[in-house]
């Protein structure tokens, strides 16, 4: 459920029934899915959460038949993440997704909470997914769309601002867009996929009321190129991705130190390999 940003490879190895029991059993009214998983680094539409560290992860759906559907995820976070002390991220989501075509149109909610974090944190992100295949290759499209909120507000104009921790808007709303497409496909006669993403952020260009901005500075890309192995005969799947943005060092100068690691300062939008292992049920 997690589309946010498939970075750390999200993406579920399926359990296969054998073909007697999917011909003879009726299909159920209401089913359970989910996942674990263990990746080396959360990263959020190109931006790590976990000040470049492993994050555990994990989520779960119920889905009626009528393609009403609710969802819970979380991660555990860092750094730039926390949101003012917060370490753990955690969405409620619920939607509708009905077949169109030979695809599906999925609209739903997604609300963001950070438990135990700073106050104006949690914020409400409604969004649309549109996905299909053409060929060998499957496709989605999505759009999330944050109406203005006090957790995406333009609090500080620049780090100095920070620093002194009078914001120059207090109070301030300001909402958020993120457009994204997502491409996979089979590789054949192999267990792997080939997977790739592309995504655009506008929003908040200055620091949030907890020192973030959920769209660092203000417009960017970010993506992603990548493959899943999954093991045979278990319900694992190996992932390994490259993630970037095109976010610059001199545009994220004003959200220093914030914006930079902990550990070495390098930036948290940088280029990184993230890996993945994902066990679904």
């Amino acid at each position: 459920m997690k589309y946010l940003y498939p970075v750390a490879a999200t993406l579920a190895a399926v359990i296969a029934l054998p073909a007697a029991a999917q011909e003879t059993a009726p299909p159920k009214a209401v089913t359970v899915t989910g996942s674990v998983a263990l990746v080396s680094d959360y990263r959020l539409r190109g931006v790590s959460q976990t000040d470049e560290e492993a994050a555990i992860q994990g989520g779960i759906t119920i889905a009626h038949e009528s393609g009403i559907y609710v969802g819970a995820w979380a991660s555990n976070l860092a750094g730039w993440g926390t949101f003012g002390g917060s370490n753990m991220e955690l969405d409620l989501i619920g939607g509708y997704k009905v077949p169109v075509g030979g695809g599906a149109l999925d609209v739903g909610l997604t609300w963001y909470m950070y438990p135990g974090g700073a106050s104006k944190t949690d914020f409400a992100e409604p969004f649309a997914k549109l996905s299909g295949t053409i060929g060998p290759v499957n496709l989605l499209a999505g759009v999330a769309y944050a109406p203005k909120q006090q957790a995406l507000g333009k609090y500080y104009n620049s780090g100095a601002a920070y620093a002194t921790g009078i914001p120059n808007n207090p109070g301030k709303k300001n909402d958020n867009l993120y457009l994204w497409g997502d491409f996979s496909s089979a590789v054949p006669n192999t267990p792997l996929t080939a997977k790739a993403h592309i995504g655009y952020s506008s929003g908040n260009s200055g620091l949030g009321p907890n020192g973030t901005s959920a769209a660092p500075t203000g417009k960017y890309w970010d993506w992603m190129l990548g493959a899943d192995y999954a093991i045979k005969g278990t319900p694992l799947t190996l992932g390994i991705a490259y993630v970037d943005t095109d976010i610059t060092k001199r545009e994220s100068a004003y959200l220093q130190p914030n914006f930079s690691s902990t550990k070495d300062g390098s930036s948290i939008a940088a280029s990184q390999v993230v890996f993945a292992l994902t066990a679904a049920f």
